[in-house]
């Protein structure tokens, strides 16, 4: 309030659209999950229905539980939430909300953005789409909602991820000659590298990050590769990488990991599996020359869809 009263503008990030991320039935504890996927089904609450964001999948929000006929209600927060609880809290000031949702017609981007740099707007609530290349000089507030998204991921990357988000939302408060402030909301906050990130810069967090990767034999310590197969069939992606597995016999520069059920097992309707590989450059290199080209020959090679990942991105 103190930042909006002195006329300046606040942003609240949350990289989470929709109303909330789940559905629930707070009498039997049944969730509404995705039809195609494993997950679950993410509340839009401008039209009361609820969609996938890994498919895309939709449906209308059920209105009465399909397992006991409890009234389901929403848990959880998305962008849609909290602009209706900010407008609620500070009636008197302009939001604009600015995800993939409130940007989908032609035009509504740059429209929204020439409201907020002409002060049409006060309060700006958003996913990541909004910090990306813009500039909003009379931004000094910039509150992260829920910052935890990434502190305990699977991936060896979720972390670094989540501080180079953090630097990159952060940094949109102060960016004029005004000082900035801003607020992290966190579960965590004793975690050890988030303390290094807020007190001591991102250099010191990505000094801590290698050292966690280093004692893992994580890259950049290593090289990965990650084979990963899908199908309709919910057996054969598991029984290609076996096969994979098997044909790589006893490789002791190599460790191979899996396989096992992708972090999302079944996506769009397909089942996914995958098998990690570990290894230092050379040996790593060398081994997948020769393994890749047997890959094709394997009896399930062409009733699957598989690829091969080297330096992989995610293990998504």
């Amino acid at each position: 309030r103190k930042h909006l009263s002195n006329g300046n503008q606040v942003l609240l990030f949350l990289n989470r659209r929709g109303f909330a991320p789940v559905w629930f039935c707070p009498d039997c504890a049944w969730i509404s999950k995705c039809r195609r996927c494993d997950a679950h089904m993410t509340l839009h609450q401008t039209d009361s229905r609820l969609r996938c964001h890994h498919c895309g999948s939709q449906r209308p929000a059920e209105t009465t539980c399909p397992e006991c006929t409890g009234t389901p209600q929403a848990v959880g927060m998305g962008t849609q939430r909290v602009e209706e609880s900010i407008a609620k809290l500070f009636p008197d000031y302009a939001l604009a909300r600015i995800d993939r949702d409130s940007t989908r017609k032609r035009g509504s981007m740059e429209k929204l953005l020439s409201e907020i740099h002409e002060g049409k707007r006060d309060i700006l609530v958003g996913t990541q789409m909004l910090t990306k290349g813009h500039h909003f000089p009379a931004v000094t507030l910039v509150g992260i909602i829920d910052a935890d998204q990434g502190l305990f991921g699977t991936d060896p990357r979720s972390s670094e991820r989540l501080a180079q988000l953090l630097v990159q939302v952060a940094g949109r408060a102060g960016r004029a000659e005004q000082p900035g402030e801003v607020l992290i909301q966190t579960h965590c906050p004793d975690h050890p590298l988030l303390n290094i990130l807020i007190r001591e810069g991102y250099g010191e967090f990505a000094e801590a990050a290698l050292r966690e990767r280093q004692a893992a034999n994580w890259p950049p310590y290593a090289s990965m590769a990650l084979l990963r197969a899908e199908s309709e069939n919910e057996k054969l992606p598991q029984q290609f990488l076996a096969a994979a597995l098997s044909l790589a016999g006893e490789t002791p520069e190599i460790s191979l990991l899996g396989p096992v059920p992708a972090p999302m097992a079944r996506r769009a309707g397909r089942y996914r599996a995958q098998l990690l590989l570990l290894g230092a450059r050379g040996p790593l290199q060398r081994f997948l020359r020769g393994w890749t080209e047997q890959l094709y020959a394997l009896e399930n090679a062409r009733r699957v869809r598989w690829s091969l990942d080297v330096d992989p991105a995610d293990l998504f």
